[in-house]
């Protein structure tokens, strides 16, 4: 009875240890091609020591700097988790293909309970005679298989799955790029609003003073009511603008926190400007900038290597209709016990085994005319993608140049918004005396008062505009990253 139970043990065995190893090859990388997609969705665009993961944070600084608002947003942000999550997908499927390169070994295990009964009407002038037997039938089998050649199959599947995969590592490179361009437009808008919010307290204090001088003026019998409603209504415009500024500064606060992975009413302390500006020293001449970008823009690399896949696709499809040869091998045991040999003998056990080894040749004949087509299919794709590379190639040459003249432009505009603002100031200040001194009026003052409140405002949207005109130029060239904000 032990022997009888021994099998089903050693099957339930040997299922635990293909399960375990199954198990096992989920982890394995033989082909070590992970090493191949960024060990984390944000380590290519972090500053995270090597073996750490750089997404980890306390609670956000105070202040805030750009970098860490940067770092943060990448590391939360969704769309750089999927384009890395498609990298691995990918590269798990080179090392499919890879592995139909290795030998393909199974095992079967069998076991069976038979009732065999046999009736014979005469024997021999004697009979009727009836048999039974019951035997159990078990059984073994090796089976081994391997690819020795397919006449380039395996070689054009490899070659567009490896292009795959550089493409869906480019596509992650410039999805990680977009995610901190945008997360870099969050944090300066958030203090284009706090500088807005500020110059809006600076007007309402100014439009205040002229309104409280107007009062003073139309009470003292000296000044006008008309004066006074003038000023009256400026200082009403002025609060008004600050209850604006203050609602898009809140705006701008949720928008930054909500990419950085935080609660939206997170309360939020940015570094100011120090008035000093980054360094532009990655600026060179504009033939040179596109000739970069043509070389190191991540998403024309991705179009070139899907480009290079739907070249293989086509080697692929035309090699599915070549010859193969493979090696074959297999070995089987088969044991019964309690079977009789022949009619009339006692039950014993019979074991059988067979080996073979041989190779086998496959010749595609006919298929119904599909593989052309399907090679037309496979082509009509590849040129597709060849148009999508030019078009990527012409965008991509388009970006570095409005990137480039949008620099230049902000640059200028830049000096003339602090040139505006130093004459508006002392044109207020000119006509805040006059009116003050009685030879000005208030139509003079008001208007300085709202050229100075336009000129500060001009002058924080040409900050921001420099600043992001800066790093749109670095994105479009395809090099930008953690440099270009510190």
């Amino acid at each position: 009875m032990m022997r009888r139970r021994a099998f089903p043990a050693g099957l339930a065995a040997a299922l635990l240890s293909l399960s375990a190893g199954t198990a096992l090859a989920r982890e394995l990388d033989p082909f070590t091609i992970g090493d191949r997609v960024s060990a984390t969705p944000a380590r290519a665009m972090t500053s995270g020591a090597e073996g750490t993961d750089p997404c980890q944070f306390g609670p956000p600084g105070t202040p805030l700097g750009l970098a860490e608002a940067v770092e943060r947003a990448i590391c939360h942000n969704p769309q750089s988790r999927q384009a890395w999550a498609n990298a691995k997908a990918q590269a798990a499927a080179v090392g499919v293909r890879l592995s139909a390169y290795l030998p393909t070994v199974s095992a079967s295990f069998g076991s069976a309970k038979q009732k065999n009964t046999t009736a014979i009407e005469n024997y021999g002038g004697l009979g009727p005679f009836s048999f039974s037997s019951r035997p159990t039938i078990r059984s073994t089998g090796l089976k081994l298989s391997w690819m020795l050649t397919d006449f380039g199959l395996r070689s054009a599947q490899l070659d567009q799955a490896r292009a795959l995969l550089d493409a869906a590592n480019a596509t992650h490179d410039a999805t990680l790029q977009a995610a901190l361009l945008n997360a870099a437009q969050a944090y300066f808008d958030t203090l284009t609003a706090l500088a807005a919010l500020d110059a809006a307290n600076e007007a309402e204090n100014a439009a205040k003073e002229s309104f409280l001088a107007a009062e003073a003026k139309y009470k003292a019998g000296v000044g006008g009511l008309t004066d006074q409603l003038q000023a009256s209504t400026a200082y009403a415009q002025a609060r008004l603008d600050r209850v604006t500024a203050g609602g898009d500064l809140k705006n701008a606060q949720g928008s930054l926190a909500i990419a950085m992975g935080l609660t939206v009413s997170m309360p939020l302390v940015l570094v100011r400007h120090n008035g000093a500006l980054p360094d532009t020293a990655f600026v060179k001449a504009i033939d040179d900038l596109i000739d970069d970008a043509q070389h190191n823009h991540p998403s024309l690399l991705a179009a070139q290597a899907e480009l290079t896949a739907a070249k293989a696709s086509v080697d692929a499809v035309r090699a599915e209709g070549r010859p193969n040869i493979a090696l074959t091998s297999e070995f089987s045991r088969q044991n019964q016990l309690g079977q009789p040999p022949s009619l009339g003998l006692a039950p014993t056990s019979v074991t059988s085994t067979s080996n073979a080894v041989g190779v086998q040749l496959t010749i595609p004949l006919f298929e119904g005319f599909g593989r052309g087509y399907r090679i037309k299919t496979a082509e009509g794709q590849a040129e597709s993608k060849a148009a999508e590379l030019e078009k990527t190639k012409r965008q991509v040459t388009l970006d570095v140049w409005k990137s480039y003249q949008l620099l230049e432009t902000e640059s200028a505009n830049l000096k003339a918004a602090g040139e505006l603002v130093s004459n508006a100031r002392e044109s207020f200040n000119v006509a805040r005396g006059r009116y003050k001194a009685g030879v000005g009026n208030i139509i003079e003052l008001l208007n300085a008062q709202s050229a100075l409140a336009n000129a500060e405002r001009q002058r924080i949207k040409s900050v921001s505009n420099w600043h992001t005109a800066r790093l749109k130029l670095a994105a479009s060239v395809g090099k930008i990253g953690l440099w270009a904000i510190r």
